[in-house]
């Protein structure tokens, strides 16, 4: 897997199906087949980036094929 932002692979897991980019600071969350991409707030907030991002950008399942 990796950062659909900046396409770094040394993500973080932070919970089950939870990931962080510790590059560009987003949280990745897998729902099924999808990535759900969050900005973290200052106050621990999570705002979701997945309007920024197309399907295809934030698709896993060619990954886990390789």
């Amino acid at each position: 897997m990796h950062c659909p932002n900046c396409m770094w692979k040394d993500i973080g897991k932070i919970g089950a199906n939870q990931y962080y980019c510790w590059k560009c600071c987003i949280e990745l969350v897998v729902k099924g087949s999808t990535l759900s991409v969050y900005q973290v707030e200052e106050d621990g907030s999570l705002v979701s980036l997945d309007d920024v991002f197309s399907e295809a950008e934030r698709c896993i399942e060619h990954e886990q094929s390789m």
